[in-house]
């Protein structure tokens, strides 16, 4: 198996040395990631497909055909480092993850996992793996399922209308109706269904032999096909909220990121995150941990005003990534960008594009909102401490505020809200709680 390792927009280049990939292997690493969700209208949003050579996108994770894996890692490097290594990247982007997805990942589960030999992949399927052997063990969870049958002897209720209309000639046989403890439920054969993809995808011999004995533990369970997995019917109560997590990682593996792709000969899968996407459900999950209390409230992806009118026809509907409100009034509108700054001695106005400007400043026009901002993460060629600069909007002194900050990524997350929390205090006025 030939393994290779990029970080986002880093390119590999055709050939048959460990610092390269050969170009059969490389063609069909891109081909697998052009049927990715991901990839866009071009087939090139997870993958530059080039003559010489491949170079990864926005878009992080790990994509397998035959005989070949390469995985891309995200960049998020601490306050004054230049070149965090591999272990360290896997670590934070699982860490993103757990926080995104709500999965409760100890230090000392993370300090187990292998980071040096492992694919991104393989880690995620060995802690699904833990958390559910050790799940299975107490009891697949059950409840009664209805069932009809026809019986010699009555079982439950006789059904009067199937006994006369199906029995009427041949009495001996009784319709009954009967509730059964069963483990055939749908929150099983979710696990079920989680279980039977990572077994075609894993490759490390002890994820192989803990997805058997998981294998057999489901064998009663009715194989059901992801698209028509019944998740509406999976209700969590006092007596499976251990299930909840796993419940919330069985979701991350069998959603549109982890796609196993087939055409003629040539199989793969791919479990990929758009980095753009993440971060900011990321910064949304902590930015409502910081304002907890506090008498704001966050929403996500809201907003949906329109910037134009046409008679009485919105068109040009904004969606900003975050909206703080206090009662009905916006009073933070945040734009989450997953995008490097630039030093200022580089560039004054540090990278930031001209069109995101303009569209905070529209966002502060349709919200109503006096401050809007652009965050960012921190990297190590930036000054050591985050950055939090205020520029006025259209006028010297003017209230309206557009504020560029960045987040420092490495760490526990709970220094990642405190962070927000300071960076936050000096903008929002305090407020009676909710």
């Amino acid at each position: 198996m030939i393994r290779r390792t990029l970080r986002e927009w880093q390119r590999i280049g055709y050939g048959d040395d460990d610092t390269t990939i050969p170009t059969a292997e490389g063609d069909q690493i891109a081909a697998v990631a052009a049927r990715s969700s991901f990839a866009g209208r071009g087939g090139e949003g997870v993958l530059e497909h080039g003559r010489k050579g491949l170079r990864a996108r926005g878009v992080v994770g790990v994509i397998a055909a035959p005989g070949c894996q390469l995985e891309i890692l995200p960049k998020i490097e601490g306050l004054g480092e230049h070149d965090a290594s591999d272990e360290a990247l896997r670590l934070r982007l699982i860490h993103m993850l757990a926080v995104v997805h709500d999965l409760r990942i100890d230090a000392g589960a993370l300090a187990q996992l292998g980071w040096q030999k492992d694919s991104i992949l393989e880690l995620l399927i060995r802690l699904f793996c833990a958390r559910l052997m050790e799940a299975v063990r107490m009891g697949l969870p059950r409840l009664y399922v209805d069932h009809a049958d026809d019986l010699p002897a009555l079982r439950g209720r006789l059904d009067v209308t199937r006994q006369f209309s199906r029995h009427a000639v041949a009495p001996q046989r009784l319709a009954c109706r009967y509730d059964e403890l069963s483990s055939d439920i749908a929150l099983n054969q979710v696990m079920r269904a989680a279980v039977t993809r990572l077994q075609r995808v894993a490759q490390a011999p002890d994820n192989q032999r803990i997805l058997r004995e998981l294998g057999f533990a489901y064998a009663d369970v009715t194989e059901v096909p992801v698209p028509a997995l019944r998740w509406d019917q999976i209700t969590l109560d006092r007596t499976n909220q251990r299930w909840r997590e796993l419940l919330s990682f069985a979701r991350l593996l069998l959603g549109d990121r982890h796609q196993q792709t087939s055409a003629g000969a040539m199989d793969g899968h791919a479990l990929l995150f758009e980095m753009n996407a993440l971060f900011e459900q990321y910064v949304a999950r902590l930015v409502t941990r910081a304002l907890a209390g506090s008498g704001y409230r966050v929403s996500s992806q809201g907003g949906h005003r329109d910037c134009l009118f046409e008679a009485d026809t919105g068109r040009f509907r904004t969606k900003p990534d975050l909206i703080i409100r206090h009662g009905d009034q916006a009073v933070l509108v945040v734009d989450t960008k997953w995008k490097r700054m630039a030093p200022r001695i580089d560039d004054p106005k540090q990278g930031i594009s001209q069109a995101d400007v303009y569209q905070l400043m529209a966002y502060s026009q349709l919200y109503g909102c006096r401050d809007v901002m652009l965050l960012y993460p921190h990297h190590g060629d930036l000054p050591p401490e985050p950055i939090c600069t205020r520029y006025a909007i259209a006028r010297e002194g003017a209230d309206e505020a557009l504020h560029v900050a960045t987040l420092v990524m490495t760490g526990p997350s709970g220094s990642h809200v405190d962070a927000l929390k300071k960076l936050f205090a000096g903008m929002l006025p305090a407020a009676e709680p909710a």
